[in-house]
């Protein structure tokens, strides 16, 4: 079975979402059946891994969307991102990237491995919506625990933080210093 006007059907739904969809959110949207939608995926997918297409259909965050390659997005997110993908500086990076492989952690234990305060780069990374408070330690004090938000998958074009790339030895001591 070709279901093109079915397929077409489930790519208007992609085009015309911002945010990544699950198989049954676009089967309700399409009104198809789960098993047609994810024939359909499979004809997009198929689709855009034409080299021809600067279009892609990725799975983030645990939903489907439509993205540009990443080949043409490195060279256009300048003048097409948001404002809020603006450029993190080294010392951001760093943080984010601890709390993305240590996660959940607190304040000072990041501290801890950064050797330096970091309380300006969580305020920034909680206003860019890459992380977020996500409960309390069991110790004393109780500290904020910090983790990833679905913002920074989606940014970084991750479907869970298990995607991450691996560190090498050196690197997960590292990240371990704090633990």
């Amino acid at each position: 079975m070709e279901l093109k006007k079915e397929t077409a059907l489930v790519e208007t739904v992609l085009f015309l979402e911002s945010e990544p969809l699950s198989v049954k959110i676009i089967s309700n949207k399409a009104q198809l059946s789960e098993e047609v939608v994810e024939e359909c995926i499979e004809n997009l997918k198929e689709k855009y891994s034409d080299e021809a297409s600067g279009i892609e259909l990725v799975m983030i965050t645990g939903g489907w969307c439509l993205a540009p390659k990443k080949e043409f997005w490195n060279n256009l997110k300048e003048l097409y991102g948001s404002k809020r993908e603006g450029r993190l500086s080294k010392s951001a990076m760093e943080t984010l990237a601890i709390i993305a492989y240590s996660q959940p952690i607190t304040r000072s234990e990041i501290e801890d491995i950064r050797g330096v305060s970091v309380d300006n780069m969580i305020k920034i990374l909680i206003e860019r919506n890459l992380i977020k408070e996500v409960g309390k330690k069991e110790a004393p004090g109780r500290p904020t625990l910090f983790g990833t938000t679905k913002e920074f998958l989606k940014i970084f074009r991750l479907n869970s933080i298990s995607e991450l790339p691996k560190l090498d030895e050196d690197e997960q001591e590292r990240f371990e210093l704090a633990r």
